[in-house]
């Protein structure tokens, strides 16, 4: 395929249309970006002075618009093809088809409200790269990717379910149990159900003997700090990490340097995905006892 960029363009994402390199724009480049198909000509001031603008509007989103300028006076051609009768005028082509455009100027703030419906959204975004994180495994960085992502709206139940799905896979089932109990009946999809499912084994672990003896142990010795350090781990793999790291602070404001119990902690910290809050918190009470 015949490079479709100019040397008169440094911006990658910013090329002059020509005959040339007409279809494969049009097409295979439509198909992977929103091509903002702009006329102008040299004699015309108002023209010149739009395309400063959406050149601007262009270079803030490199990975989703390719900027295909055309020049009326020597690409009669493609003006008639596309009936552009004034200038300046703006043609939005995705997947090979016009999908808007309008005519004469518009500032930053009115371009960004006319291509508001043809960009990703910011949370959508970063939910697309929460989900390759996700299946990498990953669950720690696409918890704080979807946190990003919950901050802006609360009101998309895709990206809250999977919020509350990484919050169980990294540990923190209280948030995970309030984010799933806003899921209305309409939108408890199968990714739903698997999120009340983990969220169900997790509460059983908290459950188990092993931990029941344990918080038994501790009951009748609640100052032995060998048995705080172990229920604290108990905890921590049943998902009750607060409950876990405040056990193991108790142990170290009492002893800074009891067995494992430094190393215990800030390996619970740091397991923490970040954006969870209990990693900031905690981070700091302990480095309160070290400096």
């Amino acid at each position: 395929m015949q490079d479709i960029h100019t040397q008169e363009n440094t911006q990658e994402n910013i090329i002059q249309l020509t005959p040339e390199n007409f279809r494969p724009v049009m097409l295979e480049e439509s198909a992977k970006k929103l091509v903002v198909v702009y006329f102008w000509a040299p004699w015309d001031e108002a023209s010149l002075a739009q395309q400063s603008v959406i050149e601007q509007f262009a270079n803030q989103y490199p990975n989703n618009i390719l900027l295909a300028t055309v020049n009326c006076e020597e690409q009669q051609e493609i003006v008639a093809q596309f009936g552009v009768r004034g200038l300046p005028t703006t043609m939005l082509v995705k997947d090979g088809q016009p999908v808007d455009g309008f005519s004469g100027p518009q500032d930053l703030q009115q371009l960004e409200e006319t291509f508001a419906n043809h960009l990703p959204k910011p949370e959508q975004e970063l939910f697309e790269k929460a989900q390759l994180l996700v299946q990498e495994n990953n669950h720690q960085e696409a918890f704080g990717l979807l946190k990003q992502a919950y901050a802006i709206t609360q009101d998309i139940a895709e990206i809250t379910i999977a919020y509350a799905d990484t919050a169980i896979e990294t540990g923190n089932i209280d948030l995970s149990k309030s984010l799933i109990s806003s899921i209305g009946l309409v939108d408890q999809t199968a990714e739903y159900h698997a999120v009340m499912g983990k969220i169900e084994l997790a509460e059983k672990a908290s459950e188990s003997p092993e931990l029941l003896e344990l918080q038994a142990k501790y009951a009748k010795a609640p100052d032995d700090l060998q048995i705080k350090v172990e229920l604290a781990v108990a905890l921590q793999q049943a998902h009750k990490t607060e409950e876990g790291l405040t056990l193991l602070f108790d142990v170290l404001k009492t002893d800074l340097n009891f067995g494992e119990a430094k190393k215990t902690m800030l390996d619970i910290i740091n397991a923490l995905p970040d954006g969870d809050s209990l990693k900031s918190v905690y981070r700091r009470k302990v480095y309160s006892l070290l400096y």
